[in-house]
């Protein structure tokens, strides 16, 4: 996978020397955001060698290169998920290539489905923990010592203080962002209600397709990480709807003035 990296790297270098601190990566139904960005390189992943592309609605499919305030973002319009056919290494490779191009921090997003009862559709929960049993883990295989260890710390994988900076910045945003344990399934179908049941005895708030696997690998390289859920609709067996890809897009852009100034305003001061 390092090859697919420095191919990677080459090719965008080519393109732009641009060096990011923060990567930002767009879920389903917030990725209008990156025309929020003072962009000054736009590179489609389709352009980049052995790079997955986007096949799930509503993700481009291209890196963004810009500013948020001062501070230099490379962000992901569009993720690329394991039910798409691809392996997890290669869902991690958008990651492992923002850090080989400069990126400390990777802030994560997505929307998923509602586990606890205090949430309702439409709110933005900082992710604090995670369950990733459900989904293959992005290191398994050989281990790149320059990449990070063998066995790594799982402890704190969502950065406390980057935590606590949201929170602040959610308050002063005028509303409560709350908090919760994400939890990653393979998708693409969504839950049954029995394994949303699961999901709760287990401890689980939140629950989508995406993010569990790329903050593991951004930990063992050593990136801190912050992550912040849009919940789109309650879980199966609690909403009182079907489910529907749909109904994620309306959530986000219900949900876009809040998840605007809560991303802007927090990214301008990392």
């Amino acid at each position: 996978m390092n090859e697919t990296v420095n191919a990677c790297v080459k090719a965008i270098r080519e393109k732009t020397d641009f060096v990011p601190r923060v990567a930002l990566t767009l879920g389903s139904g917030l990725g209008s955001y990156g025309s929020r960005l003072n962009v000054t390189a736009e590179i489609p992943y389709r352009d980049l060698p052995g790079f997955p592309v986007s096949t799930a609605p509503g993700h481009k499919g291209c890196f963004l290169f810009g500013k948020v305030g001062d501070t230099p973002v490379v962000c992901m319009e569009g993720r690329v998920h394991y039910y798409e056919g691809y392996t997890i290494s290669q869902v991690v490779l958008p990651a492992r290539v923002m850090h080989a191009l400069g990126a400390q921090i990777l802030f994560l997003t997505n929307a998923c489905g509602g586990i606890n009862p205090s949430y309702k559709a439409g709110d933005l929960v900082l992710i604090t923990d995670h369950i990733s049993d459900f989904v293959p883990n992005p290191l398994i295989g050989p281990n790149d010592e320059d990449e990070g260890v063998r066995f790594p710390d799982m402890t704190h994988v969502y950065d406390p203080e980057l935590g606590r900076l949201l929170v602040e910045t959610a308050s002063e945003c005028g509303f409560t962002l709350k908090s919760g344990t994400y939890v990653q399934f393979t998708g693409p179908s969504f839950e049954t209600p029995a394994e949303i049941r699961m999901l709760a005895g287990l401890g689980g708030d939140l629950v989508g397709m995406s993010t569990v696997v790329e903050a593991i690998a951004a930990r063992h390289m050593g990136m801190r990480v912050v992550g912040v859920s849009l919940v789109s609709n309650l879980a199966a067996g609690i909403s009182k709807t079907p489910l529907s890809s749909e109904e994620v897009a309306a959530a986000g852009k219900a949900a876009e003035p809040l998840f605007t100034q809560l991303v802007t305003r927090s990214i301008s001061r990392m």
